[in-house]
């Protein structure tokens, strides 16, 4: 069971604004991606978030980690080049809450991983709880407010696809952190993933419609949920473990599905609720977190 006393309050707070923004980031993939297409949102989102992280590096007087560039290329293919790509194809089909509480499937996903390379221990309540997940994402799917049909059906498996992708790279890059800097490592994913997807986006080019709303969109992703938030997201992960960081994954459906149902007028179905909350419910049993005892230790530190 994962010791979240080690957990600052600062870093919880950082946790939160993270899920903040990344649960924001689902409402603007929705928005863009079907008037850009996949190929050119993403693109434009990790060329936007290259150019933010660049300038912090230039004011941080930090260089590129260029005998790192196999791990980096690695790297951002799995945790920047295929999630963003797979969820910007999912939301031609799925509304934003459900793409933000099938990206929670990234902890069991971690979970495994890290006992698959020796990180962590698959206990029979870690089992169980991915059991869980795979039953919530059944259950979003079968019982949600979107008939399920089969472009629904692949979409939902593209998210549980790209956050798979997030859960098994999370060991890797609290590895990759003893290495280098979070902000180096941050840049040099998203300059990789860049030059993979730069191909794809040319080629779809033509066919995008460059609104001012689905750009807005595309800058916010790219400056703040991209560019920032994976720095500040690397720079916890140096200081605290690799599961600890995966435990955002609780919040960001909360706020996935409230700015999905507040600026787009999404459906909250039952399916939603209780397929969420076995979600939930998995990713707490997977990585012990006690959002009680959380909620206790804060407050003794603050005291």
């Amino acid at each position: 069971m994962v010791d979240n006393t080690g957990v600052k309050t600062r870093h919880f707070l950082q946790l939160m604004l993270l899920s903040a923004l990344w649960g924001a980031s689902f409402l603007f993939i929705r928005i863009a991606s079907p008037v850009l297409g996949p190929n050119v949102m993403a693109a434009l989102r990790i060329a936007l978030a290259t150019l933010t992280l660049m300038a912090i590096m230039r004011l941080a007087n930090e260089r590129w980690p260029w005998r790192h560039w196999r791990e980096l290329v690695g790297l951002g293919t799995l945790t920047v080049a295929v999630p963003f790509l797979l969820y910007a194809w999912a939301a031609l089909h799925l509304p934003a809450g459900y793409s933000s509480l099938l990206n929670t499937m990234a902890v069991p996903f971690g979970v495994i991983a890290a006992a698959w390379m020796k990180e962590d221990t698959l206990t029979a309540t870690k089992a169980l709880g991915c059991l869980c997940g795979f039953a919530g994402v059944a259950l979003i799917v079968q019982l949600g407010p979107v008939e399920p049909t089969p472009s629904l059906l692949l979409a939902a498996l593209a998210s549980v696809v790209a956050a798979a992708c997030y859960g098994v790279s999370t060991t890797w890059m609290k590895r990759a952190t003893t290495r280098m800097s979070p902000l180096s490592i941050a840049a040099g994913i998203h300059a990789a993933a860049l030059i993979l997807l730069a191909p794809g986006a040319a080629w779809s080019m033509p066919d995008a419609r460059f609104t001012p709303g689905a750009l807005a969109a595309v800058a916010v992703m790219g400056i703040v949920t991209s560019g920032f938030a994976y720095w500040l997201n690397l720079r916890v992960l140096a200081q605290v473990p690799p599961v600890a960081t995966m435990s955002s994954a609780f919040m960001i459906p909360l706020f996935g599905v409230a700015w999905g149902h507040i600026f787009l007028g999404e459906t909250l179905g039952p399916g939603m609720f209780w397929g969420g909350a076995l979600v939930l419910a998995a990713t707490g049993l997977v990585t012990g977190f006690n959002p009680l005892k959380w909620l206790s230790i804060l407050r003794a530190k603050t005291d």
